[in-house]
């Protein structure tokens, strides 16, 4: 290496004879000055490229001439295309410090890319084909069906389609179906479930899942159980396969040595089949499930799915199942112990003590606690 910076030395300084005498004879001009600067910048450089491995260089490199390529596609002011968006979507996933040479845009708006290319891609193996099947459903049968359900509120799709068979309509039972579910309901049921709500919220638990998008374009299931009385998170898990068996497992590990409530609430999927019923059911839990198409009746679980995606999910890039996992304990951590919220009066769920300022000295200092990798932050006074 010292012998590559006295060659760096002699061919910056010392280009011909003429010059080294010139050298030796003026001491401090002008010219030394610049030549003895660019050799120390030469030195330095030379320095960090040794302490660098060979694969950072060249992906800075590459990440560097992408960025020149860009700036060179003036009309009138440079932009990324889809390549460009592709490339750095790629990047960011091979590289851990793609982040220090993106200069055009923000590190945000590459995660942004990436969310908006997961949703192209299943939109792509989604499309829709071209219809198929039977004619549709007239209005006159439509409100037939609507009708049904209003006149007969215990009435199901087989009774409701035996009736239209009398009636010589030639309709499918799925059909019947599908419409039934979409019927105009009474405001009186919703008023009913807010009341056992409120009034049960003591003794009431909830679960449910939630999708997570990967890099790599693959889905995961994040599942929780969480305690109305005071928006606890009893359990919560993450998987690629949420079958039944798995879910009864996760239920064994929510509810252990007969800490149950009284009522559990899910929805209709079909992973909360049958025996997911049954096992619930074993637990001394009365199983309630929510109507069709009815989000709102689960209402606490919707809504610590929505926080955790504003809070964090939305801010992120989840590599695989094990990054998820470590997210999602962070998470609940900070929800827990940190995150107020209106349904507990301002409080948390963990009861974090509210500050006197009566007990708070003169002069002192409110302090920022970082939390979620500095997402968010708790505060408090100095000691």
């Amino acid at each position: 290496m010292l012998g590559i910076i006295l060659w760096l030395a002699k061919i910056t300084i010392l280009p011909s004879n003429q010059a080294n005498a010139l050298f030796y004879a003026s001491g401090q001009s002008a010219c030394q000055t610049g030549r003895m600067i660019r050799l120390l910048g030469l030195m330095v450089a030379l320095i960090a490229q040794f302490h660098r491995s060979r694969r950072d260089l060249l992906l800075e490199n590459l990440a560097l001439r992408q960025q020149l390529a860009v700036l060179k596609r003036r009309h009138p002011q440079p932009r990324f295309v889809a390549s460009d968006r592709l490339f750095w979507v790629v990047l960011c996933r091979l590289w851990r410090g793609w982040k220090d040479v993106l200069i055009l845009v923000q590190p945000e708006t590459v995660v942004r890319w990436h969310r908006a290319g997961f949703k192209a891609y299943w939109a792509w193996l989604s499309r829709r084909r071209a219809r198929a099947g039977r004619k549709r459903v007239s209005k006159e049968l439509r409100e037939l069906i609507f009708r049904m359900v209003v006149e007969n509120p215990t009435w199901g799709a087989p009774r409701i389609h035996g009736e239209l068979k009398m009636l010589g309509f030639d309709v499918a039972e799925r059909t019947v179906l599908r419409w039934m579910r979409k019927a105009p309901r009474s405001p009186e049921p919703a008023k009913q479930w807010m009341a056992f709500l409120t009034n049960h919220r003591e003794a009431i638990a909830a679960m449910d899942f939630f999708t997570v998008p990967t890099i790599t374009f693959s889905v995961l299931y994040c599942f929780f159980v969480i305690a109305h009385a005071r928006r606890r998170i009893l359990h919560c898990n993450v998987t690629r396969h949420p079958n039944s068996p798995w879910v009864v497992q996760q239920l064994r590990e929510a509810f252990p040595f007969d800490l149950a409530p009284k009522y559990l609430i899910f929805d209709r999927a079909a992973n909360f089949n049958r025996e997911v019923v049954d096992t619930v059911s074993s637990f001394g839990i009365q199983p309630k499930r929510t109507s069709f198409r009815s989000p709102w009746q689960n209402g606490v679980a919707e809504r610590w799915i929505g926080n955790f995606r504003r809070d964090l999910l939305d801010h992120v890039i989840v590599l695989n199942e094990r990054h998820l996992k470590r997210l999602t304990n962070e998470y609940i951590r900070y929800y827990h112990n940190d995150r107020t919220h209106l349904a507990l009066a301002k409080g948390t769920p963990a009861g974090r003590k509210a500050a006197s300022k009566s007990g708070v000295e003169v002069g002192a200092r409110i302090i920022a606690m970082p939390k979620l990798g500095g997402l968010h932050h708790r505060y408090e006074w100095a000691a």
